[in-house]
């Protein structure tokens, strides 16, 4: 048995697991209210956590660069690396010039 199907396994029964004891707690005894309650607190609380960070990260990240901005930096580099084989290859002789 490979690693994953062993970890898929182990995922599976603990699953079973808990909507096993969940299903109890609910249903079977006299925590059910507060089991319920909490639940609901877990699952408004995480929704609204991961909205708010979301938010947080939209609200503190800068704009990115206009494209023609970019677009520019990249015309300005290649005019700078053309400029620097020109001067570095210098005038070329062919076989039929010599």
């Amino acid at each position: 048995m490979s690693r994953d199907q062993l970890v898929g396994g182990l995922l599976l029964a603990a699953s079973a697991a808990v909507i096993a004891i969940y299903g109890w707690l609910v249903f079977l005894t006299e925590y059910y209210l507060l089991v319920l309650k909490l639940t609901g607190f877990i699952a408004i609380a995480g929704v609204f956590g991961i909205l708010g960070w979301i938010g947080y990260t939209l609200a503190t990240t800068p704009p990115p660069k206009p494209i023609e901005e970019i677009e520019k930096e990249i015309e300005e580099e290649l005019k700078k690396i053309e400029l620097e084989t020109k001067k570095t290859s210098g005038p070329s002789q062919t076989p039929s010039q010599t």
